[in-house]
């Protein structure tokens, strides 16, 4: 492969990520429970989508979590089947900055197991 079209590939492989601070708001914490509706074990983050009762109107609200690489996931000991549908869970994290429902996950309670979510954002 020519050297200009591996430049090219690498820099449209690091567009597609983001950095912790220009996504979501350190200052911005929640705290969520909920019954997980989706998993998605993929690179570069693993998300977990979520319904939570939103505590003004009583109506479910299907929040998106973000967590570290599949990689760095289980180096603490995660695996695909730690989390899944169905399953109600805890977490803490950072929230979006633009408020949507959507954060950056710096710890989950999976079956009463307090679990590292290998945020870029730290805070573990």
């Amino acid at each position: 492969m020519k050297p200009v079209i591996l430049v090219l590939l690498m820099a449209v492989a690091a567009s597609a990520h983001h950095s912790f601070d220009a996504e979501f708001d350190r200052t911005k914490q929640v705290s969520l429970s909920g019954v997980v509706t989706k998993v998605e074990w993929t690179n570069p983050h693993v998300w977990f989508w979520i319904n939570v009762k939103d505590e003004s109107s009583g109506k479910l609200v299907n929040w998106g979590c973000e967590m570290g690489s599949p990689n760095a996931l289980q180096r603490t000991g995660w695996t695909v089947a730690t989390m899944k549908e169905g399953m109600i869970v805890s977490l803490t994290g950072s929230r979006a900055k633009d408020g949507s429902n959507k954060c950056n996950t710096s710890a989950v309670l999976v079956d009463g197991k307090r679990l590292g979510a290998a945020s870029s954002g730290g805070g573990q």
